[in-house]
C-alpha cells in the first residue's frame, strides 16, 4: 500500500484545488463533531495538517495514528497499521477517516478494526472520493487528476452496505465538492456554488461524507428453567405428592 503522507500527496493538497477541498471538509467535520462527546477521538492518517479535523473534536483527548510526519501543535501521534490498530477494544468515542480508505487496499480490515475499538454508541466519520461523478471524467480532461496514491476508491453505496454488515447505524450521508478536477486552476469559493450542486446535480459531487454509529447490543441472555427430574430407584420413579394423597384417602 502506498503511503498517502508522502511529498506528492501533500503537494497536491497545497494546490488551489486541494486548499478548497480542505477548507470545505473542515467545515463539514466541525458540524458533525460538534455533538460528539466523550474521552477519546482517533484519526487514522493525516490529511493536511494534523489539526485540520481534530481541532473540532469535543472529546477530552485526541490522537492521530499511522503518521509519517512529526506531530505538530501538540497532537498525540501513534504508530501502527490501520488494519491492525494498537488500540484496546471498546476504548474510543469517535474515529475519523479522512480519505483513509481511498489509499488502502484493505478497507474491510480497517472497518472491522474501527468497529472493534469504538465504544458502544461510538461514532465514525468517513470522507472519500467518489469513483464516478464529475471527477469520473478526469481522464478525459488534460491536467486533471486525483491525489497521488488514491487508487482504491469506493462508492458511498458500497460503503454503507459494509457498515450495515458491521451493525453500524448510518446517520448521515451527503455528497460535496462541485469543482473541476484541475489542481492549478482557481476554484470558486462561494458557498452558493456548493448549494447549487447539492440542489441541482448531487450525483456529480467529487466526494462524499458518511457518519455512522455503533449499535448498542440489546441481547439479554436467557437462563434456562431447570425442572426437577424424578429420582429413580431400582427403575421406579419417586411417588409424587398427588399419588401419596390418593393412597392416604383410600386407606382411611
Amino acid at each position: 500500500m502506498r503511503k498517502w503522507t508522502d511529498h506528492e500527496t501533500h503537494a497536491w493538497l497545497e494546490t488551489p484545488l486541494g486548499q478548497s477541498l480542505l477548507a470545505l471538509e473542515g467545515r463539514l467535520a466541525e458540524d458533525v463533531l460538534d455533538g460528539v462527546f466523550g474521552e477519546e477521538t482517533l484519526q487514522l492518517g493525516y490529511w493536511g495538517e494534523s489539526r485540520t479535523f481534530l481541532r473540532f473534536a469535543r472529546t477530552q483527548r485526541t490522537a492521530v495514528l499511522g503518521a509519517d510526519l512529526p506531530p505538530d501543535n501538540g497532537t498525540r501521534s501513534v504508530v501502527g497499521d490501520y488494519h491492525r490498530l494498537p488500540v484496546a477494544s471498546d476504548s474510543v468515542d469517535s474515529v475519523i477517516l479522512p480519505h483513509t480508505l481511498d489509499f488502502s487496499d484493505r478497507p474491510h480490515a480497517i472497518l472491522r478494526e474501527v468497529h472493534r475499538v469504538l465504544r458502544a454508541d461510538g461514532h465514525v466519520l468517513l470522507l472519500g472520493f467518489r469513483p464516478g461523478g464529475l471527477w469520473g471524467l478526469r481522464r478525459l480532461i488534460p491536467g486533471a487528476g486525483m491525489p497521488p496514491g488514491a487508487e482504491h476508491l469506493l462508492s458511498d453505496r458500497r460503503l454503507k452496505d459494509w457498515l450495515r454488515l458491521l451493525d453500524m447505524r448510518i446517520q448521515h450521508s451527503r455528497g460535496y465538492f462541485f469543482r473541476w478536477p484541475l489542481p492549478r486552476a482557481r476554484q470558486p469559493q462561494s458557498s452558493r456554488w456548493e448549494q447549487r450542486g447539492q440542489r441541482w446535480w448531487p450525483e456529480l459531487s467529487a466526494c462524499y461524507m458518511l457518519t455512522a454509529q455503533k449499535r448498542i447490543s440489546t441481547l439479554t441472555p436467557v437462563r434456562p428453567v431447570w425442572k426437577k427430574k424424578p429420582k429413580v430407584v431400582a427403575g421406579l420413579a419417586e411417588p409424587t405428592t398427588r399419588i401419596s394423597r390418593i393412597r392416604f384417602e383410600q386407606e382411611h
